[in-house]
């Protein structure tokens, strides 16, 4: 019986955590947000979804040098 039931709570039930981390990039905050993903999803198995919580940069000299991306990241917690 794939879904049996335990005090409501089936074994088809999923539990997430998440957690934030920043990326940075020169270029982009495409490449801040991706640089992100690919790190954590290199320490962190399960990894399912993320959520841009803040995007901010750096400036130097009057232009933009530094892309930063702050984003929550979920991971599906094992059984």
């Amino acid at each position: 019986m794939p879904n049996q039931s335990m005090g409501g709570i089936t074994t088809a039930d999923r539990v997430y955590k998440s957690i934030e981390v920043t990326g940075t990039s020169p270029i982009s905050i495409d490449n801040a947000i991706r640089s992100a993903v690919k790190k954590a999803a290199e320490t962190v198995r399960n990894t399912r979804w993320f959520e841009v919580i803040e995007m901010r940069g750096r400036i130097e000299d009057g232009q933009v040098a530094r892309f930063q991306a702050t984003i929550k990241i979920g991971f599906e917690l094992e059984e």
